[in-house]
């Protein structure tokens, strides 16, 4: 495949991704508004911090390395992929190693929250990672999915499986809202359930069609899916399996800098289950547009400069077509990121109280719900560029250059999780996003370092990508000063819905409460009148 078929591939697989995460935001978004109005805080704060994390870290930890290297440059061309696949079913003991840890855990060493309002906690932890287990059984179809392009699978599979989940959830909280986590339970299942059954029935299907031989597709039976030795080579290849070890280090390390607040919150409980529930909320609703269009392009892309690129060779080894089309592509999409990145900052920092109070009412509009999604305005440029930027680092570096980050990981998550406890202590919830705008710019000024080294002598500087416009700039500085002047401040709102009370006005009060006759119900009085 050439590098402008790839392009191409990788550009449909960026929309398709952005489509499909559009629809996941705004699914879960509705989802959010409406279990608002019959679960508790306590319960969403559980759910949405302490059991996704639990399940986000069996998931990433056991197949983010292997999905790195099998997705690299090299794996089409060192080895085949019959010890891929081998490989690749590594993922399904490892996740159950990480579950079985994981569970022991979250039950025997954090707190457990009170089962009068967070009821079956424990079956929950298990039935949560078990689910994770479940989804690791399409870990081999889902990289043959990506390798080969195929961009509809995983759109039609997963909006079936998000569609299942949200229906499970809304019937169960309404009908069943006694179940408790049951209900969560049930949903998390249910999806990862219709995740693996899309994946298989696609591939049985394709297998042995005349678009399996026009794509020359190296697998032609079910029984190819699953890991067997071929004769002649090895069961895995050991340069990819030492690729994957070293991105299993960065993933580990990569992992707490992407959840690190809800570690905190979760192992050193500087916030309560409600607390959490709200934050989650508000992080949620910050985060929409970096989830469906940031993370879409940073995954897509990934792929298209793995591809093109020769990890770890000089610029002036590799193809100049090649580096020429990669460079043109870095520079868009740095401008792509910093101009949607720049909107958001502007816009959302304005209309944050308003936001959350169409959105939850006074339960998210008061308190600290609008300066976390404030700060989180902020925090949405900083998740721009460095998706951009760190997808092409991690698609170019060589092993060792991966080895050598992983400390650099090392330090950034050790100060972050430093960062966390004391500017949580300090500040509150705000002090999650405020460590993690530190630790982000870190690693954008890593990244950039790494890019500028790596065409510093050739005529491409894709940095400039970074540079917006002066007349760009001008027009989001108005635009932010005249926003900011149209909506009413959050104090005003609580002035004019609870007047002043005033010493005199209690002093009265009390006054008239001595000399006045006391109350009489209407029973007394026809208790007199007999």
């Amino acid at each position: 495949m050439s590098s402008q078929d790839v392009l191409k591939s990788a550009t449909t697989l960026a929309s398709y991704n952005v489509l499909l995460q559009v629809m996941f935001r705004v699914l879960t978004f509705l989802l959010n508004a409406f279990t608002l109005r019959f679960v508790s805080k306590e319960l969403i704060g559980v759910v949405n911090v302490r059991l996704t994390l639990l399940y986000t870290t069996l998931v990433f930890l056991s197949r983010e390395a292997f999905r790195r290297a099998c997705l690299s440059g090299v794996s089409g061309t060192n080895h085949s992929w019959r010890q891929v696949i081998n490989l690749l079913w590594l993922t399904l003991p490892l996740g159950v190693l990480w579950a079985a840890l994981l569970a022991c855990v979250w039950l025997w060493l954090l707190e457990i929250p009170d089962p009068q309002t967070v009821p079956y906690y424990g079956p929950a932890v298990v039935l949560f990672a078990l689910s994770g287990v479940q989804e690791l059984l399409a870990e081999p179809l889902w990289v043959l999915a990506q390798a080969h392009m195929f961009v509809r699978l995983k759109v039609v599979a997963e909006s079936l499986a998000m569609i299942a989940k949200c229906s499970i959830t809304v019937v169960l909280v309404v009908f069943a809202r006694e179940w408790g986590l049951y209900i969560f339970c049930a949903a998390h299942l249910v999806y990862t359930g219709f995740l693996v059954l899309c994946y298989a029935v696609y591939f049985i299907r394709f297998l042995g069609s005349k678009e399996a031989a026009r794509k020359s597709f190296p697998l032609h039976s079910v029984r190819d899916f699953f890991p067997c030795r071929a004769k002649g080579e090895p069961l895995v290849d050991r340069t990819l399996a030492r690729l994957t070890w070293s991105f299993f280090k960065q993933s580990f390390l990569k992992q707490i800098l992407t959840e690190g607040e809800r570690y905190v919150m979760t192992f050193l409980n500087v916030l309560s289950f409600g607390d959490q529930g709200v934050y989650d909320i508000v992080n949620n609703l910050g985060s929409m547009v970096a989830r469906f269009v940031f993370l879409p392009i940073e995954e897509s892309f990934y792929i298209f400069f793995a591809k093109v690129l020769e990890r770890g060779r000089d610029v002036k080894s590799q193809k100049q077509d090649d580096v020429a089309i990669a460079a043109e592509v870095l520079e868009c999409l740095l401008k792509l990121v910093l101009v949607v990145g720049l909107i958001i900052t502007v816009f959302g920092y304005a209309y944050s109280h308003l936001a959350l109070d169409i959105y939850g009412g006074s339960l998210l509009s008061s308190g600290a719900g609008p300066s976390l999604l404030r700060c989180y305005s902020c925090y949405v440029l900083l998740l721009a560029v460095n998706g951009v930027t760190e997808c092409f680092v991690f698609a170019a570096m060589s092993q060792e250059e991966v080895d050598k980050y992983n400390l650099v990981m090392l330090a950034l998550s050790l100060s972050f999780l430093i960062l966390s406890y004391m500017l949580t202590w300090w500040s509150g919830a705000v002090g999650f996003i405020l460590a993690n705008c530190l630790n982000m710019g870190l690693r954008i000024l890593h990244s950039l370092l790494y890019i500028q080294h790596y065409f510093q002598h050739t005529q491409w500087k894709p940095l400039r990508g970074l540079l917006p416009s002066p007349l760009l700039l001008l027009a989001l500085a108005v635009s932010g000063v005249v926003t900011a002047l149209s909506e009413p401040g959050q104090d005003d709102d609580e002035q004019m819905q609870r007047p002043e009370v005033r010493e005199e006005d209690l002093a009265e009060a009390k006054n008239k409460l001595g000399t006045s006759k006391g109350p009489k119900s209407k029973t007394f009085e026809v208790m007199e009148e007999c």
